[in-house]
């Protein structure tokens, strides 16, 4: 999910929704536009979903009764995420493209550069549903406007499981997760109390934050891509921790995700870091001796772990901009959001449905996320990923943590400026 910068202008048409008769809880496009004549109400509306066979199931169901709402025809089709915005620049000027599709949060900066998503008008009694993080990773500042560009669907961090037959208990602090690696690894036997990739800035961007390092200045949305802040005297504290995980007797400068993954499930790992989407295999493997808690706190605070959120984006060239909103917020309601999460197994970024998770571990994820922060959108956050997972790789292999973290940031910067960033 790395975005590359590309710059088109982007057109903007303002747009509001009102309350309508035929569904007088929640606001649908109405007769008395402030912003000219309404919309009419269209025949059909045409939505990109990602095509995973439960996530297709669960929005057939809901959309399904959106039909039988407003008497309007869903058409679903199934494309994957990663393949959507190629095809939407293609298909969209030919008006074959859809009136909502399905992106992840941090790619909203290529989005926006490109021009394929409006941005939306949404009241705040709409967006008072959803967790602030979810809020927070689908504003997103342009030419010096910030606006919504997504109606939060799906929202996710990480945090750490664990096989209790090996450690006992959930660990509260990664110095608790080293104290497993200590205690519980015999390297040959390929038996570890802890394993992680040394070299997953996406994992480990909790050992830099946590100590006061940052990606970009700025707020949310609204970066400052000029102020990298991976090297700063919290970040090099953040990576001589981090350095103490690795070693001798300790976790291999080689290690990856199919080495973790093999040897957790065959029970020889005490704990790995992961995201709610290990979930069945990790369970269908380890069954009752499966535990997962919130990332262990770093620094004496809890862990500011990566956020990650996919929404539903309105197309630029929909000629359905209102109803293509609206059936958006329907998607997300609470009742439907409820639906999505027992049916696809993705976490709600409704507040409320988010609230009332019951299953242990994803209440867990649940947690986890009020302590994190949404991953840079900014597309200028494509040229981060390289430098900071070299530079973990280097931490790894016992390299100083100032000079590999200075020379880190100073490649992003590098990076930036090349790809004409910044200005």
């Amino acid at each position: 999910m790395k975005g590359m910068k590309r710059l088109f202008p982007l057109a903007t048409l303002a747009f509001v929704v009102f309350l309508g008769a035929c569904a007088p809880d929640r606001e649908v496009p109405g007769e008395d536009s402030a912003a000219g004549e309404a919309e009419e109400k269209p025949e059909e509306l045409v939505i990109w979903m990602n095509d995973q066979d439960e996530q297709m199931e669960a929005i057939n169901e809901i959309v399904e009764k959106y039909e039988e709402e407003e008497g309007i025809s869903v058409r679903v089709e199934g494309h994957a995420m990663v393949e959507q915005l190629q095809q939407l620049s293609l298909a969209g000027p030919e008006g074959n493209g859809p009136d909502l599709f399905y992106q992840p949060h941090d790619q909203i900066g290529n989005i926006v550069a490109q021009g394929l998503a409006e941005p939306l008008d949404v009241s705040d009694d709409v967006l008072d549903r959803y967790v602030d993080a979810a809020v927070d990773a689908v504003t997103y500042t342009y030419d010096d406007q910030t606006e919504i560009y997504g109606i939060p669907a799906v929202i996710e961090t990480y945090g750490i499981f664990y096989n209790e037959s090996i450690v006992g208990e959930a660990p509260e602090t990664m110095e608790d997760v080293l104290g497993f690696l200590e205690d519980h690894t015999d390297t040959a036997n390929d038996e570890y109390g802890f394993l992680m990739r040394p070299n997953d800035f996406y994992f480990a961007y909790p050992f830099i934050a946590n100590y006061g390092g940052y990606i970009f200045g700025g707020e949310p949305g609204n970066y400052d891509v000029t102020d990298v802040g991976l090297a700063n005297e919290g970040a090099i504290e953040g990576g001589e921790f981090y350095q103490q995980f690795f070693g001798p007797g300790k976790i291999p400068a080689g290690t990856n995700a199919d080495i973790i993954d093999g040897l957790f499930t065959e029970g020889k790992i005490g704990s790995v870091i992961n995201g709610p989407w290990s979930i069945p295999g990790y369970e269908e493997a380890l069954g009752d001796d499966l535990g997962f808690a919130p990332f262990p706190m770093i620094n004496g605070e809890p862990s500011s772990t990566f956020v990650g959120v996919k929404s539903w984006m309105v197309s630029y060239y929909s000629e359905n901009k209102d109803w293509a909103q609206d059936l958006a917020t329907f998607i997300t309601n609470e009742e439907n959001q409820q639906l999505y999460y027992d049916t696809a197994g993705e976490l709600p970024p409704h507040a409320t449905a988010l609230d009332n998770i019951e299953d242990e571990m994803y209440a867990a994820f649940a947690e986890q996320i009020e302590h994190g922060v949404p991953m840079p959108s900014s597309p200028e956050m494509a040229q981060v990923w390289e430098p900071m997972q070299n530079a973990l790789q280097f931490l790894a292999e016992g390299q100083d943590p100032q000079e590999v973290l200075e020379e880190a940031e100073a490649q992003v910067e590098t990076n930036i400026q090349s790809a004409g960033g910044g200005e």
